[in-house]
């Protein structure tokens, strides 16, 4: 038996993802999707491109995200929630504006949105709240209905996330040679982003300016780092780092690079290091080349040990927290009080982004926020 009266006013679930090439011939287009209206030449899009191509061309994130939506649909089965689960990409097949398409048509007018991304930032949240207007304003324009989208809160701290993470980068330390275990550094990466973006992250209310997306991510790391020293006997030093940097070289951001790090671990005499990859969802192609290939060959060159421990995927965990999230949003619009479930200092963050909330350098509209046109702007 399933319920979906359990997730009302909420008709529909979509999760929310970045897409990828799945053969050689999706690659530039896929790049040139990503990049669109930043003027990046095409020789830089064949270099990152040959990325692309050491993998056969195709990027691990749809089939991983594949694997996310059949574990949703059964966890949402397994607890008797009748909720229709959707999958929609920003930059290739299934895109966004196709699934919002085929939801409407499927007759669903009120909609809660799973972004894979689960933290604050202009990148990570802001620009797929843009591409959702840019979705809902092309139904208006196909003379379509367009349905109220709402977005679940980031969920960096739920323990869904954060103890899978645990047990990843305890079984990476297990892959450590025994004579080095104890003394490993823990290495948490997560993407780059220019600086000025990561100060302008979060609301200025709730992160005195900013910096949202530091603070999260070094707050998972200090959780995921107490946990692996509880649970396994050893306190291991830690640090975040990042990754897959891809900016002009005049623009500062954040630092330092995993490699970076990886051979000032060797000069200062660490025995051995494990990548956590906190910042990601799953281990697509960031993960598969910048970590894996290119920081593990570092890593050999230098002859440090190093392991990499996996992401949460499609972890039933995870799944289960999604459905969490979308229960707790569900009793919140309902006018309930719902536990609201968080690990550490900062608590749940907000469920409706506010005002100038990680903003762009170009002012654009974004759905499922406070300022979304398509709710207080009275476009409908």
């Amino acid at each position: 038996m399933s319920d979906q009266s359990l997730s009302a006013p909420y008709d529909a679930l979509l999760l929310l993802s970045f897409g990828g090439p799945e053969g050689p011939d999706d690659v530039i287009p896929f790049l040139e999707n990503v990049t669109r209206g930043r003027g990046i030449p095409r020789e830089r899009l064949e270099e990152v491109g040959e990325h692309y191509f050491l993998f056969g061309g195709v990027s691990p994130i749809n089939e991983q995200n594949r694997e996310l939506l059949a574990a949703l649909r059964r966890d949402f089965a397994e607890h008797g929630l009748g909720l229709p689960v959707y999958w929609g990409n920003r930059n290739w097949a299934p895109y966004l504006t196709d699934t919002l398409r085929e939801m409407v048509q499927a007759g669903h007018r009120r909609i809660l949105t799973f972004v894979t991304s689960a933290y604050a930032s202009y990148s990570g949240c802001r620009q797929y709240r843009e591409n959702l207007a840019d979705s809902l304003a092309a139904l208006e324009a196909e003379g379509l209905p367009v349905p109220r989208v709402d977005k679940l809160r980031h969920y960096f701290n739920h323990p869904g996330f954060v103890r899978p993470m645990v047990d990843a980068t305890l079984a990476a330390l297990d892959r450590l040679p025994a004579e080095v275990r104890a003394g490993a550094h823990l290495a948490f990466a997560t993407h780059s982003i220019p600086t000025a973006a990561a100060d302008t992250s979060g609301p200025v209310e709730e992160h005195g300016g900013g910096g949202a997306y530091v603070a999260q991510h070094l707050e998972v790391a200090r959780l995921i780092a107490e946990a692996v020293a509880e649970e396994g006997g050893v306190e291991h030093p830690w640090r975040l780092v990042y990754q897959s940097r891809s900016g002009a070289p005049h623009i500062p951001w954040l630092e330092p690079d995993i490699c970076d790090h990886l051979e000032e671990l060797h000069r200062s005499g660490a025995p051995a290091a494990v990548m956590v990859p906190i910042g990601f969802v799953s281990d697509h192609m960031e993960v598969r080349y910048d970590l894996d290939t290119e920081a593990m060959g570092v890593a050999e060159k230098l002859g440090l040990p190093v392991t990499r421990a996996g992401t949460v995927g499609a972890d039933p965990r995870f799944a289960a927290a999604v459905r969490e999230l979308l229960l707790e949003r569900a009793t919140t619009e309902r006018g309930a009080v719902e536990q609201r479930c968080a690990l550490g200092a900062l608590g749940p963050d907000h469920d409706v982004c506010p005002v100038g909330c990680c903003p762009a350098r170009v002012a654009r509209p974004a759905a499922a926020g406070a300022d979304d046109p398509f709710v207080s702007g009275g476009t409908r």
